[in-house]
């Protein structure tokens, strides 16, 4: 068997959704052995679980249960998908009855499943042959919602596929977990129970009158007449919800019969609901199993699997899941409501020794694949298998955003600052977030203040009233890059602890390229004449190093910040000296690796990859370079052809990226993309006024609003932040600064290109 380590890499956390014991109840069990199956296979994954509980008390749960669900209110669903999703867990797992949740056919749980952003698995305990029209709809959609249907019969795959239209790759068979028992003699434990010499017929189960016990009883009297030593176990209490609705009136109906037939001691009736140990120890005494179900419509049996996987010689009526298990010679079949046929069978059985041991062999060496040991490794692997798979391929929520399309008629958020201002304090903008709550732990960055000094000069340029408040802010920012700037070295530190200590001397490229740009921004929008003339220093003071830097991104962050420097003073020949230097150094690097296939000046694709061709025609627009801008628009045309399906954006994820010739990370997704790209775009719209990039860049820019693999948007309307990415389980609901400060710039940039476009069209009517 393949390691089970396989079967459960790069997963954490797995909540199982269904009832659980002490609740009386066949899927309690099966939920309580599942969990205790996973767990003890993968200790290191926290299995938990949500129960459902059909009283308002609930029920004395192990710690196992970390939530409970009342079945009958709709808002305790969606309480708990909000749980699911904040407690980050990476798989849920589904125990589904029709019976176990409330509204019409239980569809409250579909509320639940639909809001969730991990892969859901779903044991399916019914499946129904002729279902009504509602049943029909929940299983559609319970389908729609499962990245898995696991089903213990082939008989229910076959209903999936043939009624309900499910692909076979969805369906997943395994069998009803078992505990790991011995095969031993069925006197050993007689005495113990009292029923020592004599041979025992068993039926248990929680009680209700579709087991069709009567029929056993039925069957007694002949039985007794050719073998007087049998006694009949009857074990289980009555079905909970049975006594609320009837009482015990189908035990009585029970006793009166046996009393009726006059089978005296013959038959034992064991009240009660027992625990895995002693049941087991009754499945050990009973020398014959008897299902007598009434109809065939039973897609799976635990009490039949557990009666086999104790190596019970088996007599049922041919009941979906008996019929399958039982085939082969495992055991005998009888007709529905026909004493005398298991009058003939347990006979038959009783006498011929042989052959009821061949029967307890076969059926016992069957099962031994069902013990929860291989159970659990199996969903373990399921689990791996719809984790990886979500990751290849996302699944779209449709809950949140319909019909988005890249048109240039909609209507931009306003831009909203609330988040940006919590997040900045009299040091700079804080780094990180754990929800929407700034983390300190993390600090500060020179990037992240880069990024707030452009949003700040942007506002301030564009914004109604100069970005009221901004000019504060911007104060804070420049003095952050101040002191970031090494004066020894002529660098920008990068990363700050929360405590004002420098963690480095010279921070990366990058960093330093990120502090040119937003103060070449700051050179040509800020109108406050200390911070214009602290900008224009800076700018000058840090420029002098970057004609020595070989990092592409960093050279093009310095090339779009100097062009907006020049933009201010033109006449700079030192800046546009620098300019040239790595224009063409960028230019030379896409020429010397760029191919048909893969026009890019690397063998990878990573982070801020739009930012490259941007920088490319900038530099082609200023120095009336046409190669410079055939390469930019040539290479943003590809990037753009292979992050963009379906009409919407598809970023390179950051979780792998891409390398030439090898797979395509589909997440982790981040926002920076998709302004790096809107920003290109817009670029490529100026230098060419072709209305496809105008279309391409708002294409890009809906990626934030829910346009976007999984239909989730990543902007927060309410914090007016954005979340920092969009994962292969949903979306990543931190709101860090570098994520709500791409998404500012790129609404930004959205709103100047419109208001242009707009006056654009206004002065042609005009002139017209």
């Amino acid at each position: 068997m393949t390691s089970v380590i396989k079967y459960h890499e790069g997963i954490g956390s797995v909540a199982v959704i269904g009832n659980y014991l002490p609740r009386q109840c066949g899927i309690a069990t099966f939920t309580t052995d599942l969990v205790e199956g996973l767990s003890a296979e993968a200790p290191d994954i926290y299995t938990w679980v949500a129960a459902m509980n059909d009283k308002p008390g609930g029920y004395a749960y192990s710690d196992k249960v970390r939530f409970e669900i009342n079945q009958n209110k709709l808002n305790d669903y969606n309480i708990a998908s909000q749980f699911l999703n904040i407690s980050q867990t990476d798989i849920v797992c589904v125990q589904h009855e029709y019976g176990l949740y409330g509204g019409p056919a239980g569809s409250h749980l579909l509320k639940l499943l639909g809001d969730l952003r991990m892969p859901v698995v779903t044991t399916l305990h019914t499946v129904l042959k002729d279902p009504s029209p509602e049943y029909r709809a929940v299983m559609d959609k319970l389908s729609d919602l499962s990245d898995k249907l696991v089903v213990m019969s082939h008989k229910a795959t076959e209903f999936l596929r043939d009624i309900y239209a499910v692909p076979d790759d969805k369906i997943v068979f395994i069998h009803h977990g078992i505990p790991d028992t011995p095969f031993i003699d069925p006197n050993y434990y007689k005495d113990k129970f009292g029923v020592e010499g004599k041979k025992v017929l068993l039926t248990f189960g929680l009680l209700s009158p579709n087991k069709g016990i009567e029929t056993v009883l039925q069957a007694l009297p002949a039985i007794i007449k050719k073998h007087p030593d049998v006694a009949y176990i009857i074990l289980g209490a009555t079905h909970p919800h049975i006594l609320a609705l009837h009482g015990d009136a189908y035990r009585i109906m029970l006793q009166q019969l046996a009393r009726k037939l006059d089978l005296g001691g013959h038959v034992i009736f064991q009240n009660r609901f027992v625990e895995l140990k002693e049941l087991c120890e009754f499945l050990g005494i009973a020398d014959i199993y008897v299902t007598p179900y009434l109809d065939e419509a039973q897609i799976t049996s635990g009490t039949l699997a557990y009666a086999m996987g104790t190596g019970k010689a088996i007599i049922s009526t041919p009941y979906w899941y008996a019929a399958e298990m039982l085939s082969d010679g495992r055991g005998r079949l009888v007709p529905f409501h026909d004493p005398d046929a298991i009058a003939k069978q347990v006979i038959d059985l009783l006498d011929n020794d042989m052959d009821r041991h061949a029967i307890r062999k076969k059926a016992y060496t069957y099962s031994r694949e069902a013990i929860w040991k291989e159970v659990s490794r199996k969903y373990l692997q399921v689990f791996s298998e719809v984790k990886q798979h979500r990751t290849r391929y996302p699944r779209p929520r449709h809950a949140y955003v319909e019909n988005i399309k890249a048109i240039t008629n909609f209507e931009l958020p306003e831009i909203k600052l609330d988040h940006l201002k919590a997040f900045t304090d009299d040091t700079g903008i804080l780094q990180h977030a754990t929800y929407t709550i700034p983390d300190r732990t993390h600090g500060y960055c020179t990037d992240d203040n880069a990024r707030a000094l452009l949003v700040a000069a942007m506002g301030q340029k564009h914004l109604p009233n100069n970005g009221l408040g901004l000019d504060a802010l911007s104060g804070h920012y420049l003095g952050f890059l101040l002191y970031a700037y090494n004066e020894r070295n002529g660098r920008f530190r990068n990363f700050m602890t929360y405590s004002r200590q420098w963690v480095e001397e010279t921070g990366s490229e990058d960093s330093h390229g990120r502090a040119i740009w937003s103060l070449g921004k700051a050179v040509a929008f800020l109108q406050n004449s200390g911070h214009l003339a602290m900008s224009t220093t800076l700018f000058n003071k840090a420029l002098r190093v970057t004609e020595n830097f070989q990092s592409p991104r960093a050279i093009a962050f310095c090339l779009v910040g100097v062009h907006a420097y020049l933009e201010k003073f033109s006449g700079d020949s030192d800046v546009r000296k620098t300019r040239d230097i790595l224009s063409n150094r960028l230019f030379e690097r896409f020429k010397g690796h760029a191919t048909d296939d893969w026009p890019w000046l690397e063998s990878a694709l990573n982070y801020a990859n739009g930012k490259l061709p941007h920088a490319l025609l900038l530099s082609g627009r200023r120095m009336q370079r046409h190669d410079m801008i055939d390469m930019g628009l040539r290479s943003l045309k590809w990037l753009l052809s292979i992050q963009t399906e379906d009409d919407h954006f598809v970023p390179i994820g950051s979780n792998g990226w891409y390398e030439q010739g090898g797979p395509r990370a589909r997440f982790d997704q981040q926002p920076i993309e998709a302004n790096a790209m809107v920003e290109a775009c817009v670029e490529a719209f100026n230098v060419t006024r072709e209305k496809s990039w105008f279309d391409n860049a708002v294409m890009c820019f809906n990626w934030f609003l829910g346009h976007n693999d999984l239909n989730l948007p990543l902007y927060d309307p309410k914090t007016g932040g954005c979340r920092d990415g969009l994962m292969a389980d949903g979306i990543n609901q931190n709101e860090g600064a570098e994520s709500s400060l791409a998404w500012l710039m790129t609404l930004m940039t959205l709103q100047k290109l419109y208001a242009d476009e707009t006056l654009n069209q206004w002065s042609s009517q005009k002139t017209g």
